[in-house]
């Protein structure tokens, strides 16, 4: 038997949205550049824009206070595109600059040096804005790298905290010691929830085939397999590899598959499968199998998050045939004990005490014959007769005691009075038992009211107690109380212990509360439905 030990993940952690400054950065500083096609556009725009600008200024001013303008597409599009866009476009705004430069206005002919001062100015300057663009989107592609980056750590951190969610509820059930029954639905819809996938089904596998046990339902409400339903296994299917082989199995693409069961998939819409196996000991109990209608397969962690469920399931399957065993063997004890007590009882009803008896009629007979000059024999004969009478008194009671009569006779109701009227403690009676009860029921409940009798008289120094009876809900509610000193317990010595083992063998339920000063309850409830313990 697997345990569990990674959880399923579901639902990615969302990144909180950007602001509006961080989006007119991501806009302008792109981490991977726009077409060359746009580039250059964009670029020839700028320049002509800026001729304009320069042009028109220039007819109010000198050109040198406004030639900084051809900076402007350089930067733009060293920032967006390529260096080799951007140092073109350098070159050209350069060669407009040069050309508003030079006095002629109308030539590309310098007139002077400080014609070429100023563009040994300005051709450095723009390279250097080409550098820093090309920089700034170099910074703003790892800035967006280690963004993403932190945008899977986190969807990954998310996922992991719901999917260790999703099975520490289902480990929650499987620790408390819930039924199966109740466990198996509550792993298909978490496994369900958590990939986000409809049809996840628990098989059992079974002579010949396999047996759905629980199955999950698509968005309509609609069952995807009918629980009970008998699968076969012949042909290619995922159910038939896990039984196999004892271990996870996937198929990637079920369109070629051949079978009942891939043509009832295929029905179903469904192109792949991943399952993992149920193991209970060493056998593989079932599988726990997940059918994925989208194009492409299940992710390669299928497998692991499958598996982390079908653990559980196998340690609920194998806690609950644990305890069915735990308590079929307790059963088998109690009553092996019940039957030595009955067949101690007959030994001593039909030998021992039977036997005294008849010695003491021959010892009565012996002691008819005496001559009457021998009174002193007659007395010791008598003597005899009355110590035989007390033994077989002493073998009555402790034969009572081992097995009572009265309760194979009357009933739980008859036997209880019997133990209230030899209880040296007053005892309150509130019996609504009126009917003949399942022997084992009586047999339990009989020895809770006797022990708890015992215990109220030789450690709870209590003056009354109250015993109440009575059956509903197809269980037997008996509760004994007494105004002592309290503080027992299990563990104490009182055979409280004996009778919680007695109690649980037939299903029921033992409770005790005492309170140091305040008395002691014993509560039991026994079903009345449970078969009881079997002869061994």
């Amino acid at each position: 038997m697997h345990t569990a030990q990674h959880p399923a993940a579901p639902r990615a952690a969302e990144s909180p949205p950007p602001s509006s400054r961080e989006g007119l950065l991501s806009l302008i500083l792109r981490p991977t550049p726009a077409p060359i096609a746009t580039g250059i556009v964009v670029a020839a725009g700028f320049i002509a824009v800026e001729t304009l600008l320069v042009y028109w200024l220039k007819q109010m001013s000198s050109v040198h206070a406004y030639g900084a303008l051809f900076l402007l597409g350089v930067l733009v599009v060293s920032a967006l595109w390529g260096l080799g866009l951007s140092v073109a476009t350098s070159m050209v705004s350069a060669s407009v600059y040069f050309y508003f430069h030079t006095e002629q206005g109308g030539t590309l002919v310098a007139d002077g040096f400080e014609d070429f001062i100023a563009v040994l100015v300005f051709l450095p300057v723009a390279l250097s804005a080409n550098l820093l663009g090309r920089q700034a989107r170099l910074r703003a592609t790892e800035a967006e790298q280690r963004r993403r980056e932190a945008d899977v750590a986190a969807s990954l951190a998310g996922a992991l905290a719901e999917q260790q969610s999703a099975l520490r509820r289902v480990a929650t059930l499987v620790a408390r010691g819930v039924a199966p029954a109740e466990v198996y639905p509550a792993a298909v819809a978490e496994l369900s929830r958590g990939l986000g996938i409809h049809n996840v089904v628990l098989l059992r596998y079974t002579v010949g085939g396999a047996t759905v046990v629980v199955g999950t339902r698509d968005e309509h409400g609609n069952a995807m397999m009918l629980t009970g339903e008998h699968l076969s296994l012949d042909g290619d299917n995922v159910a038939a590899l896990i039984r196999r082989g004892g271990r996870p199995a996937r198929m990637d693409c079920l369109d070629d598959a051949a079978g009942p069961i891939a043509e009832r998939v295929r029905r179903l819409g469904l192109r792949s499968a991943v399952g993992a196996p149920i193991i209970v000991g060493r056998r593989v109990w079932g599988a726990v199998i997940v059918g994925s209608a989208l194009p492409e397969p299940l992710p390669a962690g299928a497998e692991q998050r499958i598996g982390d469920f079908a653990d559980l399931v196998a340690t609920a399957i194998a806690n609950a045939e644990t305890r069915a065993e735990l308590t079929a063997s307790r059963a088998r004890i109690v009553t092996a004990a019940d039957q030595a007590r009955r067949q101690f009882e007959r030994d001593l009803h039909d030998g021992a005490q039977q036997r005294v008896v008849a010695l003491g009629l021959h010892v009565r007979g012996v002691q008819a014959s005496v001559p009457l000059d021998q009174q002193a024999l007659s007395d010791q004969l008598s003597q005899v007769v009355s110590g035989l009478t007390e033994i077989a008194e002493n073998l009555r009671e402790l034969s009572r005691g081992i097995h009572p009569a009265i309760l194979s006779r009357g009933g739980l109701g008859p036997a209880i009075k019997t133990l209230s009227r030899r209880s040296p403690v007053r005892v309150a009676l509130d019996l609504s038992v009126h009917a003949r009860l399942p022997q084992h029921v009586e047999v339990a409940a009989y020895y809770v009211v006797a022990e708890s009798l015992t215990n109220a008289a030789k450690h709870a120094h209590a003056s009354q107690v109250t015993v109440r009876a009575a059956t509903g809900d197809n269980e037997l509610h008996l509760t004994i109380a007494d105004d002592g000193i309290g503080g027992a317990s299990l563990g104490g010595g009182s055979g409280l212990i004996g009778l919680k083992d007695r109690v649980e063998a037939v299903d029921g339920r033992l409770d005790i509360c005492s309170r140091s000063g305040g008395g002691t309850t014993v509560a039991a409830r026994i079903p009345l439905d449970h078969p009881g313990p079997q002869r061994p």
